[in-house]
């Protein structure tokens, strides 16, 4: 029978567990989630839903905890195959997940899969198994290793019956092994195990990942990445990219992949199972010995690097040992210590550029207007200026392309994108008062900026990335005031706080108005369907509305109109020249406006859904419905604005005033 017959005969819901990531005890893992780790290239969970699809699996639900965001930005398309992710801020469990993922569909019978997983079993033999069983639930181990020195262990794979479903509590809280398990033995339910028949190569720290790559490498006939075989001798199997270079003197044992764009220095030896990645460096006369270097990996020369992971850009400094660990990408230098550099040129440099550039300014400006006149010691500033600029992007520049992406992945704060080009545009437009300004550079913005990095170090030490982009403003705005002095920085402090619309919230604060902003929008949907005359039931975040439901998803809650909105409106404030407190009624509004056009948009769409039929139809409505609305809301704006001039501008109609002379 073949694989795809044996899926289709069977309903399956697949479920696989990204988890969350392990803060503490694995430090690349900490630092990005195990699922995302790279398998010759790929993704793992990117890998493993290549592996189902194949199969004859349409669709599958990624379970993660807060990463759901990452995960649907890192997971390229894998053909025909449907993706639900479902991101739980809080841990719920293993049990707790498949609760949450299934329970719509709890008739089905129940795959669960590890995220971190490169050698998935055939999916018919897994059913074949547990049908055998004859029991609730099959336990999935790997087989033990051929030297007897470890025994099964779990793989992280279940099969289950969907009655399992009755034994996981309704919320909180539940794990499979410590909480599921013992559960349904109490309940007298049976519990069967099987062995597969090559190890899962399921993994969760450095160690269990190197192991894993050694299986899959020895397992030839299973490498499918479209490298070609380059060599192949009792001693050696290489798979490289055409573009890859190894130069004369490299000596290579054991099973080697070498990726695209990779280059190995003369005199280097590589033992197998090895990985070198994209765009990876080995410096000549380096050792490298069953170990993974990602992509842009750089490895100086005469190193040894023992079953280590090289970060992505990680950079091994020449001369280094390092052995059963993974070498993480290192920080660039501190802000601070660039701008001090800056500044102490262009201060040991500012009197020979005045020197050497009066005579030549003198001559200028005697040929030019009045109005127009070069200041030496202005140019040295903008000179400084712009080193600093330069200085503070390349501190900042990895935070700044994680920004980026941010941005562009989050429909959240996609907004953001805009909020340093119409800043530009902002100061761009007050331009004439600003150069009237007076530069006198303030020390207590250098105070400013040391507080601004304080800011930053407590984010990469504690791994808060809200803090460390807060510094990124807080670092904009001491610069500032350092360079340029309290009278210029008051003059653009309104433009500087309006950058801190381009950052996103912290996860916390997110998480914490989500599910009420998602409450708010189903209830106020609700109540104007009702006041529309439509029969309506409300059940949870569903919304039952003829013989169609429409169910609120935490990306329906509004957050994402209410920063577009915040973005706008913060606009048209800076911008219009009204009193303060109408700027900050404007302002105010923007969250009742967000939301009320969040409301009707999710009005509109309910009641197109039991209009308008097929997928098609009901994504252009959910989809664009935002869109929409982004006219209803600029002109609650601009009434607004007519509104507020209509009951503050006085009249400026005058009487005639007819003057006679007297004959």
């Amino acid at each position: 029978m073949s694989d795809t017959k044996a899926v289709n005969n069977q309903k399956i819901k697949v479920v696989i567990l990204a988890g969350g990531r392990d803060f503490g005890r694995c430090p690349l893992a900490s630092q990005l989630p195990t699922a995302l780790w790279p398998v010759l290239g790929k993704p793992a969970v990117n890998h493993l839903l290549e592996q189902i699809r194949h199969q004859g699996i349409k669709k599958a639900i990624i379970c993660s905890n807060g990463d759901g965001s990452l995960l649907q930005q890192s997971i390229n398309a894998c053909g025909d195959i449907e993706l639900e992710f479902l991101d739980e801020q809080l841990p719920v469990g293993t049990a707790g997940a498949i609760r949450n993922a299934v329970a719509s569909e709890a008739k089905a019978l129940l795959l669960v899969l590890p995220a971190s997983i490169i050698c998935p079993p055939q999916i018919d033999m897994l059913v074949k198994a547990h049908h055998d069983g004859k029991s609730d639930m099959t336990v999935m181990l790997n087989p033990s290793d051929t030297n007897g020195g470890m025994l099964e262990q779990a793989s992280g794979i279940y099969v289950c019956s969907p009655d399992v479903l009755e034994h996981i509590p309704e919320a909180g809280y539940f794990d499979i092994k410590e909480g599921l398990i013992p559960e349904m033995l109490r309940a007298g339910k049976t519990i069967h195990t099987a062995t597969l028949p090559n190890h899962a190569g399921n993994f969760r720290d450095r160690q269990g990942y190197l192991e894993a790559i050694t299986n899959y490498l020895e397992s030839t006939a299973k490498l499918n990445t479209g490298f070609k075989l380059w060599k192949q001798t009792d001693r050696q199997t290489i798979w490289k990219a055409a573009n890859s270079r190894i130069e004369p003197g490299v000596r290579i044992y054991g099973q080697v992949v070498i990726m695209e764009d990779a280059i190995i220095s003369e005199d280097t030896v590589i033992f197998g199972p090895t990985v070198i990645g994209r765009n990876a460096r080995i410096g000549r006369g380096s050792l490298i010995v069953n170990s993974v270097l990602w992509d842009g990996a750089q490895v100086g020369p005469n190193c040894k690097i023992q079953r280590c992971i090289v970060d992505y850009g990680a950079v091994v400094p020449a001369n280094t040992v390092e052995e059963e660990k993974p070498i993480l990408l290192k920080p660039k230098g501190l802000l601070e210590s660039s701008v001090n550099s800056a500044l102490k040129i262009v201060k040991n440099n500012t009197s020979r550029l005045q020197h050497a550039l009066q005579q030549d300014v003198g001559t200028v400006n005697k040929k030019l207007p009045n109005w127009i006149q070069i200041d030496t010691t202005k140019i040295a500033l903008w000179i400084a200026a712009c080193l600093v600029l330069i200085a503070f992007l390349w501190s900042y520049w990895p935070g700044l392309v994680g920004l980026w992406r941010l941005w562009q992945r989050s429909d959240e704060y996609s907004s953001g994108l805009l909020v340093p080009f119409l800043a530009i545009y902002i100061l761009w437009s007050r331009r004439h008062n600003i150069s009237q300004c007076e530069i006198r550079p303030s020390v207590w913005g250098l105070l400013a900026f040391i507080a601004a990095q304080s800011v930053r170090l407590f984010g990469l030490f504690f791994m808060y990335g809200s803090a460390e982009r807060l510094s990124i403003a807080l670092s904009i705005a001491a610069l500032v005031l350092f360079l340029f002095g309290w009278q210029l920085f008051r003059k653009v402090s309104t433009v500087l706080l309006f950058l801190c619309l381009m950052l996103p919230w912290p996860n916390r604060v997110q998480a914490a108005v989500a599910l009420p902003l998602q409450r708010w929008a189903t209830s106020s949907a609700v109540f104007c369907l009702e006041m529309m005359g439509y029969e309506v039931f409300q059940e949870g975040n569903i919304i039952h509305i003829g013989q169609a439901s429409v169910a609120v998803a935490e990306a329906c809650n509004g957050l994402r109109m209410v920063m577009a909105f915040f973005v706008i409106t913060g606009l048209v404030v800076l911008l219009a020249r009204r009193a303060w407190w109408e700027k900050l009624i404007i302002l105010a509004s923007s969250l009742p406006i967000a939301l009320l056009c969040n409301t009707i948009r999710l009005a509109i769409t309910a009641v197109a859904f039991t209009i308008v039929r097929g997928e098609h139809w009901e994504r252009i409505f959910h989809d664009f419905g935002g869109y929409a609305m982004m006219p209803v809301a600029l002109a609650l704006v601009v009434a607004e604005l007519w509104l507020l001039m209509r009951l503050t501008t006085v009249s400026t109609k005058e009487e005639a005033i007819i003057i006679t002379r007297q004959k």
